[in-house]
């Protein structure tokens, strides 16, 4: 009797689609999860962390440099500090947030934008979706040389907003979190930005 039961049992196990069992044992795992393995020294888990945002990390990178090769190199750079500081992450913010904030100080405090006709850009991109800063539409249509230059001599904390801003349609909030200020200093470097760059292109031949 009990002989049956085991053996209808295995029977059923067998019947079981493999990838349907693979599911139901390995879920994917949130990033509080993955970084809970992380600290618990399971290394694997950060590469998951990796390959889940590398691609919005790499971004980031791209849009300060406009070079493939140089954001690859600040998009490593960044994982290698996320993975040193990770124990200082204390889940405040989402996982993205914090991963952001690295990339924006690394390339702030590590790039000179040297070359800033490497690749174009889309001028007409620089125009707050949102429409809440009025003069955001000023610059359309700008060349984008031009534009690359103004955005390469901004200072750092208005580069950093209008990049967040316009090329990730972050929020005022989102931002403010990545930069570590307040939502009204977001808006009123956002606002110079917009008005130091419309300066800057004014003053193009």
């Amino acid at each position: 009797m009990a002989h049956g039961s085991a053996t209808r049992a295995s029977l059923a196990a067998l019947a079981r689609p493999a990838e349907w069992t693979v599911r139901v044992v390995k879920p994917e795992r949130d990033d509080a999860a993955l970084v809970a393995a992380c600290l618990a020294g399971h290394k694997t888990a950060f590469d998951e962390i990796v390959e889940r945002h590398r691609r919005s990390v790499y971004q980031v990178c791209y849009r300060f440099v406009n070079n493939h090769e140089d954001a690859g190199d600040l998009s490593q750079e960044t994982f290698i500090r996320a993975w040193k500081g990770l124990k200082n992450f204390k889940g405040q913010a989402a996982l993205s947030t914090w991963l952001y904030r690295i990339a924006v100080n690394v390339c702030l405090n590590r790039v000179s934008l040297k070359s800033p006709d490497t690749e174009p850009l889309e001028a007409e991109r620089f125009v707050d979706v949102r429409a809440e800063e009025p003069g955001a539409g000023l610059i359309r249509g700008e060349r984008a040389a031009a534009v690359r230059r103004a955005i390469a001599g901004l200072p750092e904390k208005q580069r950093a907003t209008l990049i967040l801003r316009t090329y990730h349609d972050l929020s005022h909030q989102e931002i403010a979190n990545i930069l570590g200020s307040s939502v009204g200093a977001v808006k009123a470097n956002f606002f110079h930005a917009l008005a130091n760059l419309k300066k800057i292109l004014g003053s193009e031949p």
